[in-house]
């Protein structure tokens, strides 16, 4: 019995707002709402919606026979709860079918799996985790973003205990091999690799609406006849497809919602496949062999390589910059601080500064906001910039009294982040001399400084006082003793003199210092 696997990647990243100078140090929110609220609520209405209640309509139709598998980013997830919480609640009706697995990813669509092996292992159990109080299923499969893949990323995916893997059926891996056949993990055999048949795919995804294209339009009918006309011992075709095609990346109008409406029926009466989850090819098929990947592969462009998120100075500057931080983030609790590092590794920050303009441009153009790969990577290195000075504020003991989290690794992580900026926007920093930078400059005074100083503020004080005191004590006294009454008082003959002059003594008693009796009191 032969199979169609039919997978969807659901994934919309959070989409940066233009981050100028001036913002550096000064406002800390990176996010473009209107564009994430319009965006997410176009798609909702165009794609995700009437495809998820299509889906409902052909598993109410064929019952078991039709399945289809999903897995959905924490950034698209996050953004559906804030925007379009219905969309959630039709995926939970999928699941309640039993005819849909949902597949594990990275939390953040990320490149952590790249070079960072604890973040990429954090993110995929936050993700499983999710998935499993959200839908009510755990993921034993997983698809890393991208579809990025390798020797030593499969066998990360098996320690955690995932018994099956999607991936892309690149040519210079397979060389002669098929792409329809079940692989396993070269280092960990354990592990179940599915290969994703990227002719067939793309032909839905990218050449469906190209009316220059020799085989277009492209029909339910035609498509199976495609699958049939496939060598009798290859066992699945693996379809993995952006979710966005329907209905997105191909419009309503091209017939696409016709096509996969079709394609369940076509494929029962026309020929002898039928629709599979990845648990279900992995309870049933065994691996053909072994698969040998030593350089990660991805599912983008004709190269089916990193090129597209790794593949330039820019990115490779980025990249760099944005997991130097990694250290310091370890030891940081802040929710808010845990929140914008996840949104920051999204690939497709990086996607936006490529640039490849051969057969891919214009699958790089779409969803992206920004004019050119310059303009991307300027704006993004601006965030991570006020980034890192938040990072570092937050390791710095406060002022305020509040006890500053303890770190380890913050001082090595943040010599690393020293140089974050780029050098246009670092000449610009020393030139403006921000007044945030200033500020935390002084804040990062430790508590002993800052009592000392206190301290020595009051001792100085404290001095000023009673010099004064005594500068007004020796002016009273001065203003009581004329010269004409010291020089008698001197001369110890105290009622000749008060007899003599009279006149002093009336000045004294208008001082209120002296009695009806005789001369003022000498106290100072």
């Amino acid at each position: 019995m032969r199979s169609v696997c039919l997978y969807f990647q659901v994934h919309q990243p959070y989409r940066l707002r233009t981050y100028r100078f001036f913002n550096i140090g000064q406002d800390h929110y990176y996010y473009d709402d209107y564009q994430n609220r319009h965006i997410i609520r176009r798609v909702a209405e165009k794609c995700y919606l009437p495809a998820n209640r299509m889906m409902l309509q052909l598993i109410n139709e064929f019952g078991k026979g039709f399945k289809v598998s999903y897995s959905i980013s924490g950034t698209a997830l996050d953004q559906f709860a804030q925007y379009v919480p219905e969309v959630i609640d039709s995926f939970r009706q999928l699941a309640a079918t039993g005819c849909v697995e949902f597949i594990s990813e990275t939390e953040y669509h990320s490149l952590a799996s790249l070079g960072n092996e604890k973040e990429f292992i954090r993110q995929v159990e936050t993700h499983t985790k999710r998935i499993e109080e959200l839908f009510g299923q755990k993921p034993q499969t997983f698809r890393n973003s991208e579809l990025i893949y390798s020797d030593v990323i499969g066998e990360m995916a098996a320690n955690m205990g995932f018994h099956t893997m999607l991936t892309e059926g690149a040519k210079h891996v397979l060389g002669w091999k098929s792409p329809n056949y079940i692989y396993c993990n070269n280092l960990n055999p354990k592990l179940r690799v599915l290969l994703r048949n990227f002719r067939l795919s793309d032909d839905v995804s990218f050449r469906f609406s190209e009316q220059n294209w020799s085989e277009w339009p492209l029909t339910a009918e035609k498509f199976v006849g495609w699958l049939n006309a496939m060598d009798p011992q290859e066992e699945v075709v693996n379809l993995f497809l952006d979710y966005e095609t329907i209905g997105e990346h191909q419009l309503k109008e091209s017939g696409i919602f016709d096509f996969f409406y079709h394609l369940p029926s076509t494929v029962f009466a026309k020929s002898n496949f039928t629709f599979a989850t990845p648990e279900e090819l992995y309870q049933r098929l065994q691996p053909m062999a072994a698969l040998s990947v030593p350089y990660a592969i991805s599912w983008a462009d004709e190269e089916r390589d990193l090129t597209a998120w790794k593949g330039n100075e820019l990115q490779a500057e980025a990249l760099s910059k944005l997991y130097s931080l990694s250290d310091a983030i370890a030891e940081i609790k802040d929710p808010v601080l845990k929140r914008d590092w996840g949104y920051l590794q999204s690939s497709n920050h990086f996607y936006y500064m490529s640039t490849k303009w051969f057969s891919a441009g214009e699958i790089h153009k779409h969803f992206n906001p920004y004019g050119s790969p310059y303009d991307a990577f300027i704006n993004y290195m601006n965030v991570i910039s006020d980034f890192a000075i938040r990072v570092e504020a937050s390791l710095l003991p406060a002022v305020t009294g509040s006890k500053p989290e303890k770190s380890k690794t913050a001082g090595k992580a943040l010599k690393k982040t020293s140089a974050v900026k780029t050098k246009a926007v670092e000449k610009k920093i020393k030139a403006g001399k921000l007044k945030a930078e200033v500020k935390e400059k002084k804040a990062a005074k430790p508590r002993a400084t800052v009592k000392e100083t206190k301290a020595e503020k009051s001792k100085a004080g404290v001095k000023e006082k009673k010099a004064a005191k005594i500068k007004a004590a020796v002016k009273e006294t001065k203003a009581i003793k004329p010269k004409a009454a010291v020089k008698e008082q001197k001369s110890a003959k105290p009622k000749a003199a008060a007899k003599a002059k009279p006149a002093v003594a009336v000045k004294v008693a208008k001082t209120g210092r002296v009695s009806k009796k005789g001369p003022a009191s000498e106290k100072a």
